[in-house]
């Protein structure tokens, strides 16, 4: 049995930046080391090494001209695959799992829709335990204690101010895998709730909200920690109200997410959002629906219908039809895009999907970066940064030598 692997030859990106010609040493499902490999001698005998398996339990896999990266981290994913976390249905949730696995993303928290309390104290539950089988990284909770004024997917007549007694029945429910709830923070009770969130451990989000600027900067204050989407889903940011944007953007306790599929949000938008937050406080998410990796049609998003028409989600019917419902991105696509489009470096895609991520989630010991002693999450691109390898804790979900 092969007990360690070298990944040599490729472009390797590290916490310090990107190593030419580099290696990552895999042993036991953790990274064993990682830098620079010793040139083509180092290489050639790495081959030999790999030849002479049998006795030595190493294999040397050359991944020349290809990239190596860190698993990817999605801190905001309602399902995929056709599957919806929402479902209450553990072998759903386990198709949307994989589903976002085979596109590079190691480590997913679940993100829940609005609903009824009852409703959504019983998916906690189920969730909670792909938690605990480490599955999942936590549970998000986006609703219901959003404005109605900026609902987007989520159904008016089932959203409800943020009682801190309804926050904590939702937080126990989850039995300690509530990590991240998206409330509004200018709604009845809405900054108790942010400090109860803040007091219990849970990230407290703004979005889905008609904050102001100073609403937003009290919600901060307040220990709200991340921007739901910034831009999406909140009013826009104007010359004389520079609403919550500015706001979240401006202080730098708070990690804004940015959903780059192309859909919602133009280049020049997230260039700005870099250019004032940088790359260690964005987080690119999916926001993906369980059209995710599937071809359009019609799709359960919680109690709602949804119409995916050219990879774009729209709520189907209803008092909010038309309104785009989430995403149908995986964060591989995220990345190309990047890269590619938006011409980020290497280095801050990688801290944007990965590191950022990982960090605000309270996992960055474990995931979000290639560092000696962490779990072998990574993701192996070609030349053009398509997908061609996943590795999570040291087995290939995808592996390189099938493509």
């Amino acid at each position: 049995m092969v007990e360690r692997t070298v990944l040599a030859g490729a472009r390797v990106v590290l916490p310090t930046g990107v190593v030419e010609g580099g290696h990552v040493t895999v042993e036991g499902g953790r990274v064993a080391g990682c830098g620079v490999q010793e040139g083509a001698r180092g290489l050639q005998e790495s081959a030999r090494g790999d030849q002479e398996g049998a006795r030595d339990g190493q294999r040397t896999l050359d991944l020349t001209g290809h990239w190596i990266v860190p698993g990817f981290v999605d801190m905001h994913v309602h399902g995929g695959g056709g599957a919806s976390f929402s479902s209450g249905d553990p072998e759903e949730a386990l198709t949307a799992i994989r589903t976002h696995r085979a596109h590079g993303t190691t480590t997913m928290v679940a993100s829940t829709v609005t609903g009824d309390l009852d409703d959504l104290a019983r998916q906690a539950a189920v969730l909670s335990e792909l938690t605990e089988q480490g599955d999942l990284a936590g549970i998000h909770f986006e609703g219901p204690f959003i404005s109605p004024h900026r609902c987007g997917a989520h159904q008016p007549e089932l959203l409800r101010d943020p009682d801190p007694a309804d926050v904590r029945k939702l937080v126990e429910a989850a039995r300690g895998a509530a990590r991240m709830m998206t409330l509004a923070p200018e709604l009845p009770g809405g900054l108790d709730s942010v400090r109860l969130l803040a007091d219990l451990g849970v990230v407290a989000a703004v979005g889905h909200t008609n904050s102001t600027y100073e609403a937003t900067l009290d919600a901060v204050e307040a220990g709200a920690t991340v921007a739901t989407h910034l831009f999406n889903a909140m009013p826009s940011l104007m010359h004389r109200a520079p609403g919550p944007i500015a706001a979240l953007l401006e202080d730098d306790r708070v990690t804004v997410e940015l959903i780059n599929d192309g859909t919602h949000l133009h280049p020049a938008v997230l260039e700005l959002a870099f250019a004032r937050a940088g790359a260690d406080r964005v987080a690119f998410i999916t926001d993906a629906m369980g059209a995710a990796g599937m071809s359009d049609g019609m799709y359960p998003l919680g109690p709602m219908s949804v119409e995916v028409k050219d990879g774009v989600a729209r709520i189907a019917d209803g008092p909010t039809a038309g309104s785009i419902a989430g995403s149908t991105l995986t964060l591989d696509t995220a990345f190309k895009r990047a890269v590619t489009v938006d011409r980020l470096p290497v280095e801050d895609a990688v801290r944007a999907l990965s590191a950022t991520p990982a960090r605000l989630l309270g996992v960055g010991d474990r995931v979000g970066s290639l560092e000696a002693g962490k779990d072998a999450d990574l993701v192996v691109l070609d030349a053009s940064y398509d997908l061609v390898g996943v590795m999570r804790k040291g087995e290939w979900v995808i592996s390189p030598e099938a493509r």
